[in-house]
């Protein structure tokens, strides 16, 4: 909200306001206590994104390469992927982070559905990074999207399968760092 509306607005209305009964003044006093909240709050945010930014650049990740993957992104998949040398392959870290295929079969149909195991907050970054994949058009995760549908693959199918492809390339850049930082 307080993006949205100029701050010297607000200010500028809240002095062509004068509250005339108690009720009002209470009203009066509870936004001006609310813009206090919501000012300081995003100057909070703002330390913490500039935070995070600087610590994703001093671990010289290069997870930031990928498109979709910014530094907050990025530090959700290193904090909760933690040592990276743990699983032994990227099907190891796709069951990890849930984006591993899980069979549901019945009868003579065999099909497969995303797995509801693995780490969700890894898996929910890992989402982020998919969905701002699919809104840019030309993106590498657009175009395997888009390749998937003319496959015949149902769009879940589809969005499954980039998923698991984004998870793969972490898994590839993850490594490559850990390798890098050995040397």
């Amino acid at each position: 909200i307080a993006k949205e509306i100029n701050a010297s607005d607000v200010d500028r209305f809240l002095t062509l306001v004068t509250p005339t009964t108690p009720a009002q003044q209470v009203r009066y006093d509870l936004a001006v206590e609310l813009l206090d909240d919501i000012r300081r709050l995003d100057a909070q945010l703002k330390a913490s994104h500039k935070r995070i930014r600087a610590a994703i650049a001093a671990s010289r990740t290069t997870l930031t390469d990928l498109f979709g993957i910014g530094p907050i992104i990025a530090a959700m998949l290193i904090g909760y992927t933690g040592d990276i040398g743990r699983f032994a392959n990227r099907d190891r870290y796709a069951a990890y982070n849930g984006t591993a295929p899980v069979e549901f079969s019945s009868g003579g149909r065999t099909v497969h559905r995303l797995s509801q195991r693995g780490n969700r907050n890894l898996n929910h970054a890992l989402h982020m990074a998919v969905i701002c994949q699919l809104r840019h058009p030309g993106s590498d995760g657009r175009v395997y999207f888009d390749r998937r549908l003319a496959e015949g693959r149902t769009k879940k199918e589809a969005l499954r399968s980039l998923k698991r492809h984004v998870s793969n390339a972490v898994y590839r850049q993850l490594t490559a760092d850990a390798a890098r930082a050995r040397r």
